[in-house]
């Protein structure tokens, strides 16, 4: 149980390359989907944590496997976090960047489908801050945490719509 079965090494280089692997197929699924989960995606991930369970642990479900898998995991996400703040090129590759979705009341189309958005949730955002027509609206841009921010034509300040998941709202 406590004893590994396969070597320290072994199981930190399998950790790391899950990690990046996972991180890369989060990435492709883009920041609207990451900041949107709903409980499909919830599942998704989920399972995904328990098919590369294995893959990192080479089969050994002993207590100090579990743990450096862990340890590794928590380093990773360290050195990935401070190499982003610190090398520009390596920071486009790995950390989501807020995207312009509109503009003076027009919306920038190749942005929208690149990002998987529809004028149907920036009209929503809009709404949900009090503006019933995009015209009023100055920009709209989708940040990296998958909320859309609204900024106002006139006066106002600006807001963010966070994405709301239906089966957890709270009922008036």
């Amino acid at each position: 149980m406590i004893v590994p079965v396969v070597p320290i090494w072994e199981v930190v280089a399998r950790t790391v390359v899950v990690y990046v692997a996972v991180f890369v197929l989060l990435r492709l699924a883009g920041k609207r989907e990451l900041g949107q989960m709903s409980v499909l995606d919830l599942v998704v991930i989920l399972v995904i944590a328990n098919a590369v369970q294995n893959a990192m642990n080479g089969g050994d479900n002993s207590l100090t496997d579990g743990l450096v898998a862990a340890a590794t995991l928590v380093a990773m996400n360290i050195v990935v976090t401070r190499f982003a703040r610190r090398i520009p090129f390596f920071s486009r590759l790995v950390v989501e960047h807020p995207t312009l979705l509109l503009v003076d009341g027009k919306v920038i189309e190749a942005h929208l489908d690149r990002e998987s958005v529809s004028v149907d949730e920036i009209e929503m955002a809009a709404r949900e801050h009090g503006i019933d027509d995009l015209a009023e609206v100055s920009a709209a841009i989708l940040e990296a945490d998958g909320s859309i921010s609204i900024i106002p034509r006139h006066g106002g300040h600006i807001s963010r719509h966070a994405r709301h998941v239906p089966q957890f709202r709270q009922r008036p």
